[in-house]
């Protein structure tokens, strides 16, 4: 436990990028609970990730949220979709689920205010991604604001801190964070489409970027790769 004893409540995807934010925000010293949502992702595999972790950076409370966006659909990630394997382009992909960070930044303000928390921590990045609109800077900042107007802590004058400590970092400084804290990146999962073997694809926007930071690192990935783009092989 902390000297503080204060709770960051981290939204843990079972990602390179949730992963070290955790570790940073427990570097931090913070105590951490963490919410990691099922949300019929077609990349399921991340959620064993998402556990391992969990219990490796000791997580105090770690609640996996069924949510089925499968519903809705839209996705590549949720529908029968394929999922785009020719490189990361200048549009929004189809990977896009509608309006994810909002709904899980919300359930995630939800378990930080019934845990008596007043900082959020989320893993999202406005360098090098794949153009999601929910992780660009002014929507963390105009959803800190609407959770300050939107709950008790908020009116009653405890505003939460929504902090996003990887968001103008590249892929490759997350690498070297992610040595640099200590962190085997095999831990984590970032392959939206996994092989029939259970291997990261290597080929979709998720792996090639993911590839490309720790090449650029100079980081070894223990990950298993079915493919590496060209380049990197």
């Amino acid at each position: 436990m902390s000297e503080s004893g204060k709770i960051a409540v981290v939204l843990l995807s079972g990602g390179l990028d949730s992963m070290v934010t955790a570790a940073l925000a427990r570097e931090q010293g913070y105590r951490l609970h963490a919410l990691t949502i099922d949300y019929g992702q077609r990349h399921v595999r991340e959620l064993e990730s998402a556990r391992a972790i969990a219990e490796k950076l000791g997580v105090e409370r770690h609640v996996l949220l069924p949510l089925d966006l499968r519903q809705f659909g839209a996705s590549a990630l949720t529908d029968d979709i394929a999922v785009p394997k020719g490189g990361v382009g200048e549009d929004i992909p189809v990977t896009y689920v509608p309006a994810r960070n909002l709904l899980f930044l919300s359930l995630t303000t939800a378990f930080a205010e019934s845990s008596g928390s007043s900082d959020i921590f989320i893993g999202v990045n406005a360098l090098d991604y794949s153009g999601y609109p929910d992780c660009r800077p002014e929507f963390i900042a105009s959803f800190a604001e609407t959770a300050r107007l939107g709950t008790k802590k908020g009116v009653e004058g405890e505003p939460f801190t929504i902090h996003a400590p990887l968001q103008h970092m590249t892929k490759a400084d997350i690498a070297s964070e992610c040595r640099r804290l200590g962190l085997d990146p095999a831990w984590s999962w970032s392959c939206y489409d996994p092989s029939p073997e259970g291997l990261a694809c290597g080929l979709c926007d998720s792996c090639r970027l993911r590839l490309k930071g720790f090449a650029e690192a100079g980081v070894e990935d223990f990950t298993a790769y079915a493919a590496r783009p060209e380049g990197l092989d």
